[in-house]
């Protein structure tokens, strides 16, 4: 069937599901047998992906960004209403448990930010890892409205507690964005949190445009993810710099192969092409 063309990056060791079909042309009379991919037996997870990498604030866009503001605009939630929400009790408890821990003098990050815990260690590390480079590269944070804070705050907490990222059904009246489509089934999971104990969705070049498809697990942070952490699922090893505007680099990185499939796929045509130099 067409699906078994799908190649679905997750099977191959990378920490995303993003499925695409690569096609591969042999001249018919080149009788050489083509060996698929060989499935990985486990899944890597955001979690090995991005663990390491600094710990950030976002920035607050539309007024003067601080650390007190960005808590301000954080803590702003408590005039939601959520304790209206009887029914998850224990959502509502570990939101108020977050707002009591949030730390405001977390960096925003910058073009360069060094390593905190060079032991601190990445699946397959030898391969994102460079010892001369010292730190990451395009792990910076970008802003966000107060609103959209409260909104991923809310997200990071329903994840950590049910497993699963809200859907829009889920947020309280008082958290929905101003839209009159807000509540259809279109924009069911307008903010989606990635799960640190799954691969993440696919980073696509969408990116670019806002980080409401891609909130970082950690409501501490509350933030949507850096360059660097979409680089890192995406398997750019940490020394790959993105170069120009920032919303041009999350698109080079959207729109990429990842690299650890790309050279499993460049090792199957070295394969074929020893394989003919030999015949």
């Amino acid at each position: 069937s067409p699906k078994d063309f799908i190649v679905s990056s997750e099977d191959f060791g990378i920490p995303q599901k993003r499925h695409r079909v690569f096609m591969l042309g042999v001249r018919a009379n080149i009788k050489i047998k083509l060996e698929p991919l060989k499935k990985q037996s486990k899944q890597r997870t955001l979690e090995e992906a991005i663990s390491a990498l600094p710990k950030l604030r976002s920035r607050v866009s539309k007024k003067i960004d601080s650390a007190d503001e960005w808590e301000r605009s954080i803590q702003g939630i408590k005039n939601k209403k959520l304790n209206k929400i009887p029914e998850d009790a224990e959502l509502f408890g570990f939101i108020s448990e977050c707002l009591g821990k949030l730390e405001y003098n977390q960096p925003t990050g910058k073009a360069f930010v060094k390593a905190e815990n060079e032991n601190k260690k990445s699946f397959n590390d030898r391969w994102f890892h460079d010892k001369k480079l010292g730190g990451y590269c395009n792990h910076e944070t970008r802003g966000h409205i107060a609103e959209d804070l409260q909104r991923y705050f809310f997200a990071a907490c329903f994840a950590e507690i049910h497993g699963i990222s809200p859907k829009l059904v889920n947020f309280p009246k008082s958290l929905l964005p101003r839209h009159k489509n807000a509540e259809s089934h279109v924009f069911s999971d307008r903010f989606r949190v990635q799960l640190y104990n799954k691969p993440a969705t696919t980073i696509t070049s969408h990116i670019s445009k806002d980080g409401h498809y891609y909130i970082h697990p950690d409501p501490l942070q509350c933030r949507s993810l850096t360059v660097r952490e979409a680089a890192r699922i995406q398997t750019f090893p940490d020394n790959y710099f993105f170069e120009g505007p920032r919303t041009s680099q999350y698109r080079q990185v959207g729109n990429a192969v990842p690299p650890l499939l790309a050279r499993e796929l460049a090792g199957k045509v070295y394969g074929i092409l020893s394989k003919m130099r030999d015949c």
